[in-house]
């Protein structure tokens, strides 16, 4: 199973050893992936789904909003409309939490396993500045590598701060540019200068280097961890 609907918990059937089945599929895809070392999409929908079991768990009632309703007719002399619960609040409630129950532990040690390969993921990223950089740092161009070093990515990037509930919020937009091989002739400033020389709308642009010493799928591990690095990273120089 490829993917797990966020509302998997009570969607179509509800019975514990059929929601199991469900859930274990989808674990085993998932573990195939780490297997191959890569991360995305399935670390953050174990996230996801992590803490929508564990707001179940804690409120009850959340299982019950989740369930279709009914309109019926219950007085028609009054001409009241009330909801009429399809299901069973007891039985159905019942096998819900035992589904939950038995979820937590299950997702908890997924997650660990991809927790414990982005840290590792992490542990092999280096971040340093190419030439001189400048005050401003929220946008420029940011490279990304790995062995062999042959090549690298070429992006531009935009980093937005915002507020939301008295906290500030960071993200980073990038934009694909090219992928431009690295030689002893071609280094990281040589293409630094190459870019400002195409694009005149950043004639003193931040830029960065982030090296990989492990090689890793791209898409799906290197460029996710890159991302977030990135974010931490120059949120502590702004």
């Amino acid at each position: 199973m490829d993917q797990l609907q966020k509302d998997w918990l009570t969607q179509g059937l509800i019975d514990f050893e059929y929601k199991k089945y469900v859930l274990l599929a989808y674990l085993k895809t998932v573990k195939t992936s780490f297997g191959r070392v890569e991360l995305y999409p399935f670390l953050g929908d174990l996230v996801s789904h992590y803490r929508n079991l564990l707001a179940v768990k804690a409120n009850q009632a959340l299982i019950r909003d989740s369930f279709p309703k009914e309109i019926s007719l219950e007085d028609s002399t009054k001409l009241e409309l009330s909801y009429k619960k399809i299901v069973e609040d007891d039985k159905i409630m019942r096998e819900i939490e035992s589904i939950v129950e038995f979820a937590i532990p299950q997702i908890k040690g997924s997650l660990q396993e991809g927790s414990e390969l982005y840290e590792l993921v992490e542990s092999q990223c280096e971040i340093a500045p190419v030439g001189v950089t400048p005050l401003y740092a929220r946008e420029g161009y940011m490279f990304v590598t790995q062995p062999p070093e042959t090549e690298t990515n070429v992006y531009r990037y935009q980093m937005s701060i915002f507020e939301q509930s008295h906290e500030q919020l960071r993200s980073l937009n990038t934009e694909f540019i090219e992928r431009i091989p690295t030689t002893f002739s071609n280094t990281y400033e040589n293409i630094k200068l190459e870019l400002v020389k195409r694009y005149r709308e950043l004639p003193n642009p931040a830029t960065y280097l982030i090296l990989s010493k492990m090689k890793f799928p791209f898409t799906e591990t290197l460029m996710p961890v890159a991302k977030r690095l990135f974010v931490k990273h120059i949120s502590k120089a702004a």
